[in-house]
């Protein structure tokens, strides 16, 4: 196998959770009598560019199908994330009417109508129909494809170049991340700028994030990585962020090579910290796999405990990091019964692997489990605040990632 940055071989592995089907491959009742497809989940890391990344790369569509069940306007929080960002980028920026705005991976509209809620043209590329059909019924024009370079030269010749592209927590979702790069150069207007966000290897390694670990994110992006990738399609990076999204993430923003928007402080500011970290030496990826098991292995004592003691655990929150988790520690429904998830478009299925119900909150005041375990635990400020009323009959909340917590 080799780096699909720079093609050098891969011997090192970062990490290996066995075999599970695809982390969003959620089941109908009719699917339960037919076996699920599973694939390896091992991640390698590369000693020539440090790009960190899963071994099997499956075909895209099947990960990311026309009944893609992730939208990502069931977030509050993701929404207030994304309005703060459209305000920032349209100062920060000077976009206004004249310009054109394109998002990578759209998804439901989610943040493309706070664009179009200030009269400035957007576009959004998206590939999977449920999502982008939402979209659509919010007004906001939507193509239902996959990007890449092939795509974004077809768009700037047959439309124009676009003064914003972003893609938010799509980087690591894609298979030839060179093609991907390649094709926000290719869609970008001289003088324009590029952003994405993606979430900080630093901190997945630093926090145990393990969970994070998909089939669905091909890549693990530190920020020496991003730069590098970047600069070998001719963007330079002229400034990073650091924010609190998915458990700690970074916004880059980017620009053409051969333009002259000074590079920040906060570039140099992010290169030394990744390196104090220890993020280009070899043992820095080595440690994540005795925290994984050590996480496992406390999540099925925890919950074998409560079923001995008779009291009662739920989950909240069908989501993909959730059933990595379930799915390496072999939990099933005798152990955790059901999970509440907000989204209708999840409610009546089951969790990959694990075949776990997926059901509406109301199930929390009908059943009134003893505790709650938050699966999403990069959202757990929020939930925990929504399900305030659990203390009413004394339930609990509980997390299992970075370190087992009930409170």
């Amino acid at each position: 196998m080799k780096c699909r940055h720079c093609q050098a071989a891969l011997h090192d592995v970062f990490i290996d959770l066995g075999a599970a089907p695809p982390s969003n491959a959620f089941l109908r009742p009719e699917d339960l009598a037919q076996p699920e497809t599973y694939f390896p989940l091992k991640v390698y890391t590369c000693a020539a560019c440090h790009l960190v990344q899963v071994d099997e790369v499956q075909r895209h569509d099947a990960l990311f199908s026309n009944d893609y069940v992730y939208f990502s306007s069931y977030s509050r929080s993701w929404l207030a994330h994304a309005r703060a960002y459209v305000e920032q980028a349209t100062q920060r920026l000077g976009l206004g009417p004249n310009s054109l705005v394109m998002e990578v991976a759209s998804n439901d509209g989610y943040l493309l109508q706070y664009v179009q809620e200030r009269g400035i043209p957007c576009v959004g590329v998206e590939p999977t129909a449920s999502t982008a059909d939402v979209a659509r019924g919010k007004g906001i024009e939507t193509i239902g494809e996959f990007f890449g370079a092939a795509f974004a030269q077809r768009f700037a010749a047959e439309r124009r170049r676009v003064d914003l592209v972003l893609g938010n927590n799509v980087l690591a979702h894609v298979p030839n991340i060179n093609d991907f790069v390649a094709g926000l150069r290719d869609v970008l207007a001289p003088g324009g700028t590029v952003t994405v966000e993606f979430p900080h290897l630093l901190q997945l390694v630093q926090q145990c994030q393990f969970d994070t670990v998909y089939h669905e994110h091909f890549s693990y992006l530190s920020f020496h990585t991003v730069q590098r990738i970047f600069a070998a399609h001719g963007l330079t990076v002229w400034d990073v962020e650091d924010l609190s999204t998915h458990g700690g993430s970074l916004r880059v923003w980017a620009q053409h090579r051969d333009h002259s928007r000074p590079v920040g402080a906060s570039v140099a500011a992010m290169l030394q910290r990744e390196t104090d970290a220890g993020m280009l030496q070899p043992a820095f990826y080595r440690g994540l796999q005795a925290q994984a098991d050590r996480i496992k292995n406390d999540l099925l004592a925890f919950l074998i405990e409560q079923k001995r003691a008779g009291r009662r655990v739920a989950a909240y929150g069908a989501a993909a990091k959730g059933n990595t988790l379930l799915n390496y520690a072999g939990v099933r429904p005798d152990l955790l019964p059901y999970v509440v998830d907000a989204s209708p478009h999840k409610q009546g299925r089951y969790l990959p692997g694990s075949r776990i119900p997926v059901v509406a909150e109301s199930h929390l005041r009908e059943h009134r489990p003893d505790v709650v375990l938050i699966l999403p635990w990069n959202l757990r400020d929020e939930i925990v605040a929504q399900l305030g009323y659990i203390a009413t009959w004394g339930g609990r909340v509980a997390t299992a990632v970075p370190h087992l917590q009930l409170t």
